[in-house]
């Protein structure tokens, strides 16, 4: 974004208003020419050639013309469905693949056990991706997500998850191996990402979204007006480390009463081991699956599988009420196999907060669940390789005069 009032170069502001019509078709998916015109407030000239110069760079094609009510049917563009990225989503106990298209859509995905050291894991991912480049012809790039502190700008996990995740130079050791451009990003701001730009339309309308990330801890991933907020650090919404009950611990990290130990689905698994006097559920390995298990146990009407999801989402309801009061959020989505049994999570969530008639921050709140199942991390990173594509963004009044 250049500074405020510097006036921009014809092809500037070209790029600018090419990604303009870019976002319109992610968003859309089919529009015409005149639509395009429409939403953007280009004129239709302005807008037919850049559409001629995006097909010509295959980020556009026809696909069809729309149903007429009367004359000539408007011919409808998509962006093109041939171009391809890969995503990477590396969790303690599992790592998944995708092909993802400029849209979002996966083509194809898999899973494999996380390697326990960096080195082997970035074997991994560089080997799958090299399969697949032979598959699919030329690829856009690559994009990692990993949870922890990861600078996003220079690529580097500066405090993973675990112990030997501590200032791992991803980008650059994958783009030397891969000669390929290669995108880094924590796993709470690549689901964010998925969720504001390809999951419900309407929270695109949203002034301030969360996206509360619940795995082997808990994260919230924050939207302002539009642009994802990751802090003058890339630590912003590492919420798993508030405190919502007090202890005499002398810890200051991963203290005992932090939203993580709390509300995590490590935190799930053992309360109801404890509940259910069943040991197999506790300790490490694969949380996911048993979470999901105890879900199933919960919606089949068991006693403790539903008491120890409820006493987990009250802890979890206390945490997102507090964030926001803090920041006014209007749209909260939890991204967790625990909503497998949003039946009974939401309104324990829910009930956390004041009613609506005692406090504007509770009026008009939207909490649902996520779209994306388990891979709105994935969705996020496999499209950042597009996203200098869509990162052009036009000045506050189109400058068309001296565009094109």
């Amino acid at each position: 974004m250049p500074p405020r009032g510097k006036i921009l170069r014809p092809r500037q502001v070209r790029g600018a208003n090419s990604a303009v019509l870019l976002e319109l078709l992610q968003r859309h998916e089919r529009l015409s020419r005149a639509d395009l015109a429409r939403y953007s407030g280009l004129s239709e000239g302005t807008v037919s050639r850049i559409v001629t110069e995006l097909i010509g760079r295959k980020l556009v094609m026809e696909d069809g013309a729309e149903n007429s009510t009367g004359g000539r049917p408007a011919i409808c563009l998509r962006l093109e469905q041939n171009r391809f990225a890969v995503g990477v989503d590396v969790h303690s106990w599992e790592t998944q693949f995708g092909v993802s298209t400029m849209r979002g859509r996966m083509v194809e995905t898999m899973s494999s056990r996380t390697p326990r050291d960096p080195k082997s894991t970035i074997d991994m991912i560089a080997g799958q991706y090299t399969a697949w480049k032979h598959q699919y012809g030329q690829l856009e790039g690559l994009g990692v997500s990993i949870r922890g502190i990861v600078n996003s700008r220079t690529g580097v996990v500066e405090l993973g998850a675990d112990p030997d995740w501590v200032d791992v130079h991803i980008k650059e050791m994958l783009e030397a191996r891969l000669e390929a451009p290669v995108h880094v990003e924590n796993n709470v701001r690549a689901a964010t990402l998925a969720e504001y730009k390809y999951g419900n339309p309407g929270v695109r309308d949203s002034r301030c979204l969360l996206v509360v990330v619940v795995d082997e801890g808990v994260g919230i991933g924050i939207v302002l007006d539009g642009r994802i907020y990751p802090g003058p650090r890339m630590a912003a919404g590492e919420f798993g480390q508030m405190v919502i009950m007090a202890s005499d611990s002398p810890q200051r990290y991963d203290r005992p009463g932090c939203l993580e130990r709390l509300a995590s689905n490590v935190a799930l698994c053992d309360r109801y081991a404890e509940m259910s006097n069943s040991k197999s559920f506790s300790g490490s390995g694969n949380v996911t699956a048993r979470v999901r298990m105890i879900c199933h146990h919960a919606m089949n009407g068991e006693s403790a599988a539903q008491t120890a999801i409820q006493e987990t989402s009250k802890y979890l309801g206390i945490g997102i009420s507090n964030v926001v009061w803090g920041l006014d959020a209007d749209t909260v989505i939890i991204h967790s196999v625990i909503t497998e049994a949003w039946p009974l999570v939401a309104p324990v969530i829910l009930d956390q907060f004041p009613e609506a008639k005692q406090t504007i921050t509770r009026q008009n709140l939207i909490l649902r669940p996520s779209l994306f199942g388990r891979e709105a991390s994935l969705v996020g990173v496999a499209t950042l390789p597009f996203h200098r594509m869509f990162s052009e963004h036009a000045p506050e009044q189109n400058a068309e005069a001296e565009a094109i």
